[in-house]
């Protein structure tokens, strides 16, 4: 008889992939200021119905979290081909521009039609934002971060011009079920976010236009002579993120019954990169994580109720968003905690072989 050779075991074991998770680290934090929450408030976890209605603290950082999960998930897919996209807090105040003065203007402020109408006018224009980005990024070769910081220069004064300098109040039942109202108990928002964030799953996870997003971001080159058409795939998620922030200006403009071109959407693109990041998506481009990426917005909306429920004084909110946030960043880094474990005295596994055996000093530094 023949001795059958030794089946290669995979290196680590199940602690080792789980501390090597993508997700662990977001969740984990999550986690932590949702409990933090709860010590300073004993009823943060409360969710009670009211009218029909679903509310309570949780309830809420889904609802004011919702349009920045769903500018974040436009984002995450422009960040996996390479690029970056500014323009969202533009696209955001041009979208509740136009969606309320259209129905602020019309005679029938509170008909479903003119709400329908002023919605499509207001993805229509985010449709050709984003196109335009698209174009300048694929077809004319400019850096991404150039492209799209001009419409978000460019972006917010025509918000402004739109508005004519002032907020417009609108008084639409219909407008204000996107970002305030509620369907099956739940607040439509989230819903709506809940939607888009499972059918861009579905596309992404089930068709090949991940793998292909992911590989045009991961390795140009070897993309291109693979014969992906990575113009197309490039306007495409500019497109996508346009629409995505478009949605969110919907929502935001729909919850206050207001549009403030100079306001709305301010900064907003940079806590989408930071919910992206914080998910666990490289801005170097090729793999992504939408899952992250949700997570990832849902703790920078509970960071902004932390501020509140701690007590935390207006002028050092940005400072504790961000030292929050950097060591966030740092407990994710497998560099910064390999360095701490050596510090600790413990030393780094070593590098193995398919079979398990140790490599020697030499072979591991080759």
């Amino acid at each position: 008889m023949t001795s059958q050779p030794a089946r290669a075991t995979p290196a680590g074991g199940p602690g080792k992939r789980l501390t090597g998770h993508r997700l662990l680290w977001p969740s984990l934090t999550l986690l932590a200021l949702l409990l933090g929450n709860l010590a300073f408030t004993h009823d943060f976890f409360a969710v009670r119905v009211r009218n029909g209605h679903l509310y309570g603290s949780l309830i809420d950082i889904m609802q004011f979290g919702a349009p920045l999960i769903l500018v974040a998930l436009g984002m995450t897919l422009v960040i996996a081909t390479r690029g970056i996209d500014l323009s969202v807090g533009s696209t955001v105040a041009i979208a509740g521009a136009l969606a309320c003065q259209y129905i602020a203007t019309s005679s029938s402020p509170g008909s479903v039609g003119t709400v329908l109408t002023a919605v499509a006018l207001a993805l229509g224009v985010a449709l050709v934002l984003g196109l335009a980005n698209g174009l300048l990024v694929s077809r004319l070769g400019v850096q991404p971060i150039v492209a799209t910081l001009i419409l978000m220069v460019a972006g917010r004064g025509v918000a402004q011009l739109i508005t004519d300098g002032q907020i417009i109040t609108v008084s639409s039942g219909p407008y204000k079920m996107i970002g305030g109202g509620h369907l099956l108990m739940f607040p439509f928002a989230v819903l709506l976010a809940a939607a888009v964030v499972a059918l861009t799953s579905l596309l992404t996870r089930r068709s090949a236009l991940g793998m292909l997003i992911e590989s045009v971001g991961g390795n140009p080159t070897a993309s291109r002579l693979a014969g992906i058409r990575a113009a197309g795939l490039l306007t495409l998620v500019y497109v996508f993120s346009a629409v995505c922030a478009a949605v969110a200006g919907l929502m935001i403009s729909s919850n206050v019954s207001s549009a403030d071109g100079n306001n709305a959407g301010l900064w907003i693109e940079l806590d989408a990169i930071l919910a992206v990041v914080i998910g666990g998506t490289a801005l170097t481009g090729g793999r992504f994580s939408l899952g992250g990426t949700v997570l990832g917005a849902l703790i920078i909306q509970t960071l902004s109720t932390t501020v509140y429920t701690l007590g935390v004084p207006p002028e050092t909110t940005l400072v504790f968003k961000a030292v929050v946030v950097i060591v966030v960043c740092l407990v994710q880094s497998p560099a910064f905690r390999s360095k701490v474990l050596r510090r600790r005295g413990t030393a780094p596994p070593r590098p193995t072989t398919p079979a398990g055996e140790v490599l020697p000093h030499q072979e591991a530094r080759a």
